[in-house]
């Protein structure tokens, strides 16, 4: 079996590029293939940590049978839909995600994702194919709770995704910022330093103590509007936790309105019928690029701007008519 590297799927260590071809065989299969010499990269011996390049031709000495036993063939499963898209270039492309919709699922997921319509966009544009012989998915960079609105950033390539996951695991030269609306007496500007803890079972967060393994946990917010007992907050994510947003405001008394698990079920009540609101009132309104190095450097300064969806809209306007 032959093939050559695309720029998708440059700069992978060889060993996850043959993973990926041969996605049904066993690790140990696969690195006996390196200790027999099966692999070459431009006609010489593959070593595991090579790092591949746009253009490199790799060779699999594999018997047809165990060809066959070890590549499965994929499917794209076809969605009608479309996407927000913000900015796109030849590496990366940015959306705004709707509520209500998961950014990814797992393997069985038969509910439409966020991902499935960025792969059908691709594929349809001709820039990815379901069976590349590499097995490179383009994906999402990170995470967004299906019932938060806002930016969600996808790398097409391998070079693009590796380093968008390095910045958001890191959490250095990146800044995100998201509008909540709050209910209570919100404070003006403040840091919320409360540790989180995550329970596995229920999935729901509380403040925890650090001795009793919850983790740090940061949120520094400032007031844009007030609107009598409610604001319009600007949150910013110092760390990345689960649900920390929701959970930090809950513990300083003043929850996310429409916010079913940790809000105010009067409040979420009156905000349901009056605007069809049933989820949390939070949107990932920016993402910035600081000082980026490397591959993606080009990006450096560079901000982006989610448009805050059409019923949060409108509760504003209520709520600055004096509607509330």
């Amino acid at each position: 079996m032959e093939f050559t590297i695309d720029e998708m799927s440059a700069n992978q260590r060889l060993d996850k590029v043959i993973k990926r071809t041969l996605d049904e065989a066993p690790l140990s299969f696969i690195y006996k293939m390196f200790r027999n010499k099966d692999v070459k990269v431009n006609g010489k011996k593959g070593t595991i940590d090579y790092i591949t390049k746009a253009g490199d031709q790799i060779s699999i000495y594999i018997k047809p049978a165990l060809l066959e036993e070890f590549k499965k063939n994929k499917t794209l499963r076809p969605v009608n839909s479309h996407m927000d898209i913000i900015y796109e270039d030849n590496n990366l492309l940015i959306v705004n995600k709707p509520k209500g919709l998961l950014v990814h699922g797992d393997e069985d997921e038969t509910r439409i994702t966020l991902h499935n319509i960025f792969l059908n966009y691709l594929n349809a544009k001709g820039e990815w194919d379901p069976n590349n012989v590499t097995g490179f998915v383009p994906g999402p960079a990170h995470r967004l709770d299906r019932n938060t609105s806002g930016i969600v950033i996808f790398g097409k390539n391998e070079q693009t995704l590796q380093q968008l996951l390095t910045l958001f695991r890191e959490k250095q030269e990146i800044a995100k910022t998201y509008l909540a609306l709050l209910h209570g007496s919100v404070p003006k500007a403040g840091r919320i330093d409360f540790p989180l803890l995550k329970d596995p079972e229920t999935g729901m967060v509380r403040v925890g103590h650090l001795d009793k393994g919850a983790k740090p946990a940061l949120t520094e917010f400032e007031v844009v509007k007030r609107y009598g007992e409610y604001a319009l907050v600007r949150a910013k994510l110092i760390t990345g936790r689960t649900h920390q947003l929701r959970v930090h405001f809950q513990a300083i008394r003043c929850p996310i309105v429409g916010d079913a698990k940790y809000g105010d079920f009067q409040i979420n009540k009156i905000f349901k019928e009056r605007f069809g609101l049933s989820s949390q009132f939070l949107h990932a309104e920016t993402f910035a690029f600081e000082n980026v190095d490397g591959f993606l450097s080009y990006m450096s300064g560079k901000t982006f701007t989610a448009e805050l969806p059409e019923k949060e809209q409108d509760i504003i306007k209520a709520l600055q008519d004096g509607y509330i």
